[in-house]
């Protein structure tokens, strides 16, 4: 089955003018989630990774991705095709608390 990388983007302003209930069930909708094996992470302190011509690695705090919203977490999820990941994911809490979801198809390499 076709796996998946999605990206949460929220802030606690987003979050926090979602009605409770739409909060509570998002939480149970990632419960859920999680309980069928989808792997799920809430995002910590980035850190960047370079190696030039593998000589020498060189490592910098911070994320080098930037957005108007800080990532909150990840998850790598299975689904039939694209279409699905895309309703599995829209009633996560950061699809629905005024954030975002992005989700990236994981293609294997030949």
């Amino acid at each position: 089955m076709p796996k998946f990388v999605t990206i949460g983007y929220g802030d606690r302003e987003g979050y926090d003018r979602t009605p409770v209930a739409v909060r509570d069930a998002a939480h149970a909708h990632d419960a859920q989630l999680q309980k069928n094996g989808v792997l799920m992470g809430i995002a910590g302190a980035p850190v960047q990774i370079r190696n030039p011509d593998a000589a020498q690695v060189e490592t910098a705090n911070g994320p080098f991705m930037t957005s108007s919203l800080p990532v909150a977490g990840f998850a790598i999820i299975e689904a039939a095709d694209l279409a699905e990941a895309i309703d599995m994911v829209s009633r996560t809490p950061c699809a629905v608390a005024h954030g975002v979801v992005e989700v990236w198809p994981l293609e294997q390499p030949s």
